[in-house]
């Protein structure tokens, strides 16, 4: 592949050797690829900060033969300094970055995806909306193909007095099949807004008991299609 240019945003980190660390990348147009910045650790290093979790970056990268490409260059596009330092800002921007990586595989384009997990980052440090990780995360199950059914109950087709959810089934459920876990009116109202293309005005909503419970369950649903717990969410009930 030899060099290449790129824009990315960088997922995750990790040790190598004594002064090396290991990046991993989503790129606009390579998809997600995990790269070695060599020296990076030493205190003068050309890449300072610019390759730490969740900084956006122009990058130069050489692809060789091995599964781990090579930084030759970074320049910072964004560093997203209101969420680097706020802790509670950082824990949910980690768990976005978190569900990417686990849910992208390596070497597959995903431009949609590339401007979604952007804009959620801009939205977090701009705004701090209480709506951010769970819009994104719905955003991202729906790309998946999995999108929840919430205007009807999914066993019957009930269309009032939906009161659960449950992420096996797929969607709300009304009191008479109820199972999963309880959704409240207002937090079903949040959701619809979010993929009903009404996301500008849920993220407007202030933060709420309806707002932490989408937040919940939103982390929830993504875990069940993961089919692993997010690590980053212990940093979230520490914030």
């Amino acid at each position: 592949m030899a060099l290449y240019r790129d824009s990315g945003i960088v997922l995750r980190t990790h040790k190598l050797g004594e002064a090396d660390r290991i990046v991993t990348f989503l790129t606009e147009h390579h998809g997600k690829v995990r790269a070695v910045a060599k020296g990076a650790r030493k205190t003068k290093s050309r890449f300072g900060a610019r390759l730490e979790a969740p900084s956006h970056a122009a990058l130069q990268l050489y692809g060789g033969r091995s599964d781990l490409d090579i930084v030759t260059q970074a320049e910072t596009i964004d560093h997203f300094r209101p969420v680097r330092t706020d802790l509670d800002r950082f824990a949910r921007a980690a768990t976005m970055l978190e569900a990417v990586d686990q849910i992208t595989p390596e070497r597959e384009p995903n431009r949609r995806l590339y401007a979604m997990l952007l804009g959620a980052l801009h939205s977090l440090s701009e705004h701090d909306s209480p709506v951010v990780v769970a819009a994104f995360f719905w955003k991202l199950l729906s790309a998946e193909g999995v999108e929840p059914v919430v205007d009807a109950c999914v066993t019957c087709g009930e269309e009032a007095d939906l009161v659960a959810f449950d992420p096996i089934e797929g969607g709300v459920l009304c009191r008479a099949h109820r199972r999963g876990v309880p959704i409240g009116a207002d937090a079903l109202a949040l959701l619809r807004d979010v993929l009903g293309g009404r996301l500008r005005a849920a993220l407007a909503v202030p933060a709420s008991p309806a707002t932490a419970e989408l937040d919940h369950l939103a982390v929830h649903t993504m875990e069940q299609h993961l089919e692993r717990r997010l690590r980053s969410v212990g940093l979230l009930d520490r914030g």
